[in-house]
């Protein structure tokens, strides 16, 4: 399955080998990874180690995060988009096996409704083409603009749990009460 999302601003499709420049500023920016939970990457290596990783879950599970570009510039602004959490290593909040939606933006695109836009999109895919039953997410407490986002998108605070000794919560929503 080929993967392609057009919104008002934006451009959502498969990630490819030639996003590595913007792949690269992404995930090397520590300001990026203040909520995540791990750290920056330090080469294009690494970046492109990412861009194959994402590429292999297409292939094995039907899904991953898409690449987001800005419509009126061309530009890669990051990448948003649903991925199968299928194993215990991938578990968060003691759950496996679940479909996660997140994303993830260059800081000069922060602040410009991207990830809402991007997370609508994506959560519309989800249950309208992928036939999900349910989608679910995970942010950091102290990640406010996140905790919005999922909010604003209609899923349901679970509950909360220890991340890596910060507190996190556990967002979930059935696809009967997407759109209620």
């Amino acid at each position: 399955m080929k993967f392609y999302l057009e919104t008002e601003r934006l451009i959502l499709r498969e990630i490819k080998e030639t996003d590595l420049d913007g792949m690269f500023e992404l995930d090397a920016n520590p300001k990026v990874h203040l909520y995540l939970g791990n750290r920056p990457i330090s080469s294009k290596r690494e970046a492109l180690e990412n861009i194959q990783f994402i590429q292999k879950q297409y292939k094995e599970r039907g899904i991953g995060r898409f690449t987001c570009i800005e419509k009126t510039s061309g530009d890669f602004i990051g990448w948003s988009g649903l991925k199968f959490n299928q194993d215990k290593k991938e578990a968060v909040n003691g759950i496996q096996n679940f479909i996660d939606i997140g994303y993830r933006f260059i800081p000069k695109y922060w602040k410009k409704g991207y990830g809402l836009e991007s997370a609508k999109a994506c959560l519309e895919f989800g249950f309208s083409e992928m036939k999900y039953n349910k989608i679910c997410a995970a942010a950091l407490e102290e990640n406010i603009g996140s905790n919005r986002i999922l909010t604003k998108i209609g899923l349901q605070l679970v509950n909360q749990f220890d991340y890596e000794n910060v507190k996190a919560n556990w967002y979930e929503l059935k696809k009967e009460n997407y759109g209620n």
